[in-house]
């Protein structure tokens, strides 16, 4: 681990931190890309902190941006620098969601990871493979990592939300047919919602569904 992410944090409402939501942004951002989405979520979590870091990575592509790893198809880095980079960044997320947890006096269960496109790739590649379950994963516009592994790997299985535009013209709309597929047959509890015309993005309705799903899964 080369230190902690640096983060933005918004604290609860309430002034009292029952339940943590950690945003983890696209190929490209960084950590304020999504803590905007805090803004909406905040009134009707108000025992909720909000936590949004920027990866470990410069993006090769955006210097002024981050990535959890590199994409060969997009930047020309090999497929080894994709998976070291990866890797890297796994236990580099992993640290953080940890000290965060510590810092907040909070259990794995109070947590939700929320994604857009990379960063849904990777909180759905980390939060099976950790050793007690988080509340829940909202992944936004992005795909399942080695689908074919995730029963063998999976240590926990905490419910997933998948949620895709079927306009979207940088992660296929069928990703999300193979992600809900892979999650199923692994025994997840698996909900997923469609955003009708939305292209790479986040729509009103597929927000609305991910509120509503973190309200069910986070306690308070």
């Amino acid at each position: 681990m080369t230190g902690l992410l640096k983060s933005q944090r918004r604290a609860p409402k309430s002034g009292k931190a029952r339940s943590m939501v950690i945003f983890v942004h696209g190929y490209g951002a960084d950590g304020a890309d999504l803590l905007g989405l805090a803004d909406p979520l905040a009134p009707h979590l108000p025992d909720t902190v909000f936590y949004s870091p920027n990866a470990p990575q410069p993006c090769t592509n955006n210097p002024f941006g981050f990535q959890w790893f590199p994409i060969p198809w997009l930047d020309g880095s090999s497929e080894e620098a994709a998976r070291s980079g990866m890797a890297a960044s796994v236990i580099e997320l992993n640290a953080f969601i940890d000290a965060k947890l510590t810092e907040e006096g909070l259990e794995p269960e109070a947590l939700a990871l929320v994604g857009f496109s990379q960063g849904s790739m990777m909180s759905l590649h980390i939060a099976p493979r950790r050793d007690k379950a988080i509340a829940g994963v909202v992944a936004f516009s992005g795909r399942l990592l080695v689908p074919e592994a995730l029963a063998a790997e999976a240590k926990v299985k905490p419910p997933v939300l998948i949620l895709h535009g079927d306009a979207d013209e940088v992660v296929p709309f069928e990703d999300m047919g193979r992600a809900g597929n892979a999650l199923v047959a692994a025994g997840f509890e698996t909900y997923g919602h469609v955003m009708k015309g939305t292209g790479h993005g986040i729509a009103p309705d597929g927000l609305q569904v991910a509120l509503s799903f973190l309200k069910d899964k986070l306690p308070g």
